[in-house]
C-alpha cells in the first residue's frame, strides 16, 4: 500500500519533502541534510507500511527538519506519522512525549527512535496559539507550561541545560570573531558574562520542553492545547521561559515603544509562573544572542539581526 503511494500509483499520496523542509534542511544541515532528504520518502513509506497506515496528505507547512504526513491507522483512527533528522537537540523527543503521556503534550502512539519516526495522536495542526490574541495566547501558553514541568524521572536520558549550553558557548565565540558586525561584539560579550553567573547558580531538575512558543502550541480535541515538537532538556524552568518572552517578535517589534513591551511582557510572565525575573532576562539574552547569531552563520539575516535587536532591549 504504503510503496504505491510513494511511487504515485493512481490517486495516491505524493510522499515528496514539502519545499520549506528541502530549503531548511538544505540550509542548516549540508550535504549530510541532502542525503537524508534523498531517503526520505522511503523511510516515511517504511514506516507507513510497518504499522499499516493510510497516508491522507502531507502537511506541507509542516516542521523545519521534519515531515509531517496526516495518516489514519488501521482501525480508521486518524493519527500523524513524523519523520524527521535525528541530532542532539531531537534524539529525546520520543523519551519526553512517553514521559508526559499526553499530559499537556501531544499522545506518542508508537516511535522509532533510531530512524526518527513517531506516530502521534492528530491535533488541529492549523490551530496554535498564534490563533489567539496575544494576552490570551500567552495566559494559554503559561498555563501548559506548569504541567509539562515535571520531574524528569529516575534514571532520566535527557540532555541538563548545563551539557547542551555549555556546547554552544565555544560555537558563539567563534562565532563572533567570524559571522557578526564589530558593534555586535559587545551584546555577545554580555550575553556570555552573563551566561557564566548563570550556569553558576543553583540547578533545578525539571523537564523543560526546551522549544515552547505559541506556534508549538496546537488545539486538541481531549484537552483545549497540547504542546508539540519538544526538543527536551533537563534544568530550570526559566531556561524554558525564555522562548515565550520572545513569541511574536515581528509583532513586538513593529508596535511603538517596543523594548518597554518586551521588559513588561518579561516580568509579566516571570511573575505569573514564579519565576526570578533576573534569570530570566539573563536566560532570555543568552538564547537570543545565540539564536541571532547562529540565524546570520546560515544566512538568515533578517531573522538574526531582530533576535539580536531584541536582545538589545532587554
Amino acid at each position: 500500500m504504503a510503496s504505491a503511494a510513494h511511487h504515485g500509483g493512481p490517486g495516491a499520496v505524493r510522499l515528496d519533502p514539502p519545499e520549506r523542509l528541502v530549503r531548511t534542511v538544505g540550509a542548516w544541515e549540508g550535504e549530510a541534510g541532502r542525503v537524508w532528504l534523498a531517503e526520505l520518502p522511503d523511510r516515511v513509506g517504511r514506516h507507513l507500511e510497518r504499522w499499516g497506515l493510510t497516508p491522507e496528505r502531507v502537511f506541507a507547512a509542516g516542521g523545519q527538519i521534519s515531515m509531517i504526513v496526516l495518516v489514519r491507522a488501521a482501525d480508521g483512527t486518524p493519527a500523524v506519522l513524523k519523520v524527521g533528522m535525528v541530532n542532539r537537540e531531537t534524539e529525546h523527543e520520543h523519551a519526553a512525549l512517553a514521559h508526559w503521556d499526553g499530559r499537556g503534550a501531544v499522545r506518542l502512539l508508537d516511535a522509532d527512535p533510531a530512524e526518527g519516526a513517531l506516530l502521534l495522536e492528530r491535533l488541529q495542526a492549523d490551530v496554535s496559539l498564534r490563533s489567539l490574541a496575544e494576552p490570551k495566547a500567552m495566559l494559554e501558553a503559561a498555563d501548559l507550561l506548569r504541567r509539562l514541568w515535571v520531574p524528569p524521572g529516575e534514571g532520566h536520558p535527557f540532555t541538563s541545560v548545563a551539557d547542551y549550553t555549555g556546547a554552544l558557548v565555544p560555537l558563539l565565540r567563534e562565532r563572533r570573531e567570524r559571522d557578526v558586525a564589530a558593534e555586535v561584539r559587545p551584546l555577545i560579550d554580555e550575553a556570555l558574562e552573563v551566561y557564566g553567573d548563570l550556569v553558576a547558580g543553583p540547578a533545578e531538575d525539571v523537564l523543560l520542553h526546551g522549544d515552547y512558543h505559541h506556534g508549538n502550541v496546537l488545539a486538541g480535541e481531549r484537552t483545549p492545547w497540547l504542546a508539540i515538537d519538544p526538543k527536551p532538556l533537563v534544568g530550570e524552568r526559566a531556561y524554558d521561559l525564555a522562548w515565550l518572552v520572545r513569541d511574536r517578535l515581528s509583532t513586538l517589534a513593529a508596535q511603538p515603544g517596543s523594548r518597554a513591551a518586551a521588559r513588561r511582557r518579561l516580568a509579566k510572565l516571570a511573575s505569573s509562573l514564579e519565576v526570578d525575573p533576573e534569570r530570566l532576562r539573563g536566560w532570555t539574552l543568552f538564547r537570543s544572542v545565540e539564536a541571532g547569531v547562529w540565524s546570520l552563520s546560515v544566512g538568515d539575516q533578517e531573522d538574526g539581526e531582530l533576535l539580536l535587536e531584541f536582545a538589545s532591549w532587554l
